[in-house]
């Protein structure tokens, strides 16, 4: 997390879980600033980065944080399997947090955290005069405290991590779960919505009888609803989908004059 001067009243993503707080943000795998501001100016909590599945430029990443800090919004990142070099130059950019995917072990967590974290915790390599240090500004220890607020997000996507969603949830550091739907039902021979449904309810509720939070793409706001009154702490919008759903709508030559006039006001 970066250290930030005038910022620091503001409270971290990680402490505003901690107060019980549900928090609503976008998964974004666009490049755009733009977008990024808009969820800000919109109200949203954070915005995802997707790395995974999206372009991994960190110099287009760091014009995504700034745009960020702007305008009041937090950046977390997605980054790729086993990935501990980009999560350390994600968190030195500014990024309040990582998710980790395709975590299927205790052991894999520990990893994930280790990437994440400074000494004793993790194994971050430590530097002040990135932009998370304020360009070199900030005490050692002022860096090393901002850094506690670090979010680490394990994702699972197998049937086999939903079986040690426990000791997922569990290990020390991870302070939030995220179940992939489409990696898990691809994981179990792509089988019906019930048996996807079953293997994420339980993960679920490993993770929230671990006092962790639970985060949930979803792709609008009936599904938020329903998660949010399920459990969920962390509502994630699948921009993608909610996007592509809106300009079908307006496609349709039965588009009402009342969606038309509101895309364009």
């Amino acid at each position: 997390m970066t250290a930030r001067g005038a910022e620091s009243a503001r409270r971290s993503l990680k402490q505003r879980l901690a107060d019980g707080e549900q928090l609503r943000g976008a998964l974004l795998r666009l490049p755009s600033e733009t977008l990024v501001e808009m969820a800000g100016v919109a109200g949203l909590d954070y915005v995802v980065i997707d790395c995974e599945h999206g372009p991994a430029d960190t110099a287009l990443l760091q014009h995504h944080i700034t745009a960020a800090a702007a305008q009041g919004i937090d950046v977390i990142v997605r980054v790729g399997t086993s990935e501990p070099a980009l999560a350390l130059r994600c968190l030195d950019l500014g990024a309040v947090g990582v998710i980790h995917p395709h975590i299927d072990s205790a052991e894999d967590a520990r990893r994930a955290v280790a990437a994440c974290h400074y000494p004793p915790l993790g194994e971050r390599g430590f530097a002040t005069y990135s932009r998370a240090g304020r360009f070199g500004t900030v005490s050692a220890a002022e860096h090393v405290d901002a850094s506690r607020d670090t979010l680490v997000v394990a994702m699972i996507e197998t049937e086999r991590a939903c079986a040690a969603a426990d000791a997922i949830a569990g290990t020390p550091g991870v302070d939030a779960v995220l179940v992939g739907p489409a990696d898990l039902a691809a994981d179990c021979g792509l089988p019906g919505q019930d048996t996807v449904t079953a293997l994420i309810a339980g993960a679920h509720r490993a993770t929230r009888a671990q006092d962790r939070a639970v985060m949930t793409i979803v792709p609008g706001q009936d599904a938020a609803r329903k998660a949010e009154r399920a459990g969920s702490q962390l509502i994630l919008f699948n921009m993608a989908q909610v996007l592509m759903d809106t300009l079908r709508a307006l496609a349709e030559p039965g588009a009402t004059e009342t969606t038309c006039t509101s895309a364009t006001s």
